[in-house]
């Protein structure tokens, strides 16, 4: 148990370090290192822990408090919610206090231009381990299509996507 609590630390601190541009650009690698790397879960489990931290309110990261609960109870919940949300809050602070000390310089017009296409691509890098993860028939791969096409094109409230998804996936199956 004690090794386990280790790697989870190690791992959600490393994570926690490289979530740049949101916490959801470290999924592919978070999926990595408790399905593949440790064996923690299979990739379907993950991606069902993540879509109820999704569904359900508080933070998007709520994902991690699950699978520190799911691999190692409470203690696991504590470190990887500790371990996750701790050096980033840190190095927060410091960046938002050096972004307001430069803030007329023209590199960081710059830095941030080149930051917005690296976010956009781990994002959607996010969303396609995801997808390859949760959709294993015809039907979930038509419910995610149409919730991307109508999340792209419209200005639907993502609640009702969800109920849609969850009516057509019950009526789909009977």
């Amino acid at each position: 148990m004690k090794e386990t609590l280790i790697a989870l630390a190690q791992i959600f601190s490393q994570l926690s370090l490289l979530a740049f541009g949101g916490g959801n650009t470290i999924l592919p690698e978070m999926q990595r290192q408790v399905v593949t790397v440790h064996h923690w879960m299979p990739a379907s489990e993950f991606s069902a822990l993540f879509a109820l931290a999704q569904a359900a309110p508080g933070p998007n990261l709520m994902v991690v408090t699950l699978i520190g609960w799911h691999v190692a109870g409470w203690a696991g919940m504590l470190v990887t919610s500790v371990a996750k949300f701790g050096p980033s809050s840190v190095v927060t602070v410091l960046a938002l206090h050096a972004w307001d000390r430069f803030k007329d310089r023209p590199w960081r017009r710059y830095a941030q231009m080149g930051l917005v296409p690296v976010t956009a691509g781990i994002v959607t890098a996010s969303a396609m381990l995801i997808t390859e993860a949760s959709d294993t028939s015809l039907l979930a791969w038509g419910i995610t299509a149409g919730c991307a096409v109508v999340s792209f094109r419209t200005k639907v409230h993502p609640l009702w996507l969800l109920a849609g998804g969850s009516l057509v996936g019950v009526v789909g199956i009977r």
